[in-house]
């Protein structure tokens, strides 16, 4: 494996995408080339994530709070039950069961809930690949949507670490992917939760983009549409990005054009889907809004949550005093990320991503102490720090990314599904 050099300024000369030096000798040969290129990234994420995650295990086995709670809801016999409690509850019922859309009334419900909650809320990709993998390996669904989550963070590292490569040299690839790894909710990305299928489909969407790969980005974007509502983030960057690239010419018409039309069939296909099933057309936003309290605010909900946070009280929706102050303090950081990284002068496909995805993220009421994981998917704010980083000799790195990850044990895993609801 090749030493990857200190690179001393802004923009390298030389990405490690360049065709020079790539080992040749048929498909040997481009699967080592491949190892060379990633296996750098890839590794640093997974010891890092490995280090992250033995720690949140054995803090949940330290406190044992999980034995007190409802298998379905943060509980269970043994500490990684947690990984597939909540959410990953649901994913599980629709790998077994399928869907059964419908809008059920409760006459006396919760303030705010008039509509009982329903499989529906989760698209379809992320449990409909942890059956295929149950099928194909005879692991229960609980080990093959863990198995689709490892996966898939290690593809999401290598797209990151490919994204970021081509701004800003290998170094910093490498790093930025180590961040990923102990970023504020990460502890999603190894749990049964479809976080790391979309970041993977996400950053080689934007890697394509980046590349002109104009049908590649489009036909990822739609299968990315499959995953999450908030791929809407994501179409919406591929479009504008294809739409300026029919301004200029430079990569002809059809090409851009079939990336803007594919981009958003996924989404809208299961959404219509949802509303054809349920008799009413808008019956998707209907099951958000009404089942799970979670819609777009225009940023009410954000604003009630910080100004509770700050004032210390707790007279907002699902408040949880330490996800809660963490947000904050994420939401804080935010306009400091937002302006390094524009500073860097990415691509417009990153700065429309990333801008679009923490107003989605800011601007709907939710649960706010998971601003952490919802923002997991704007892996491009930290592509000023991976650059500011890459200066740092290899054992200074590997002290700084290694105590990060064991903290990150506590605040990207403990704090956000034993002290919240992730």
């Amino acid at each position: 494996m090749n030493a990857i050099p200190a690179v001393a300024s802004d923009v390298p000369e030389q990405r490690s995408d360049d065709p020079e030096g790539v080992p040749g000798g048929g498909w040997r040969g481009g699967a080592r080339a491949l190892v060379v290129r990633f296996g750098p990234a890839v590794w640093c994420y997974a010891v890092l994530k490995l280090i992250g995650f033995t720690v949140f295990m054995k803090l949940l086995s330290f406190s044992g709070d999980y034995l007190k709670k409802p298998a379905r809801f943060g509980g269970g016999a043994n500490p990684w039950d947690v990984l597939a409690t909540w959410d990953g509850w649901w994913y599980q019922q629709v790998a077994q069961f399928g869907y059964h859309p419908a809008l059920v009334t409760i006459p006396n419900g919760p303030v705010g809930f008039s509509v009982e909650q329903n499989s529906a809320a989760f698209f379809p990709l992320y449990p409909g690949l942890m059956r295929m993998t149950s099928d194909v390996t005879g692991l229960g669904l609980y080990g093959a949507g863990m198995l689709v989550s490892v996966v898939a963070s290690l593809f999401a590292a290598a797209g990151i670490y490919a994204v970021v490569d081509r701004m800003a040299g290998p170094r910093a690839g490498v790093i930025a992917a180590g961040i990923w790894a102990i970023a504020p909710g990460s502890g999603a990305e190894w749990a049964v939760y479809s976080d790391s299928t979309f970041v993977a489909l996400a950053a080689w969407a934007c890697y394509c983009v980046m590349t002109k790969q104009w049908v590649a980005a489009g036909v990822i974007t739609l299968v990315t549409g499959l995953n999450r509502p908030t791929a809407a983030a994501l179409i919406g960057a591929v479009g504008l990005a294809a739409l300026v690239e029919l301004y200029r010419r430079e990569s002809g018409v059809l090409r851009p054009l079939t990336a803007m039309l594919l981009a958003p069939v996924g989404l809208l296909g299961y959404v219509a889907w949802v509303g054809w099933r349920m008799g009413e057309w808008g019956g998707y936003f209907r099951l958000q809004h009404d089942a799970w309290l979670h819609y777009f605010d225009w940023g009410q909900g954000t604003w009630h949550a910080i100004r509770g946070v700050l004032l210390g009280r707790n007279d907002y929706p699902f408040a949880f005093p330490v996800p809660d102050l963490f947000a904050t303090l994420i939401v804080l950081t935010l306009p400091v990320l937002i302006v390094l990284l524009i500073r860097l002068r990415p691509p417009l496909v990153l700065t429309a991503y990333t801008l679009a995805t923490i107003v989605s993220v800011l601007g709907s009421l939710g649960i706010f102490g998971n601003v952490s994981r919802y923002l997991l998917p704007a892996f491009p704010l930290l592509i000023a720090l991976a650059v500011a980083m890459r200066k740092l000799s290899w054992p200074v790195l590997a002290a700084v990314l290694g105590f990060g990850a064991v903290a990150s044990g506590w605040y990207a895993g403990y704090v956000i599904f034993e002290l919240g609801v992730p």
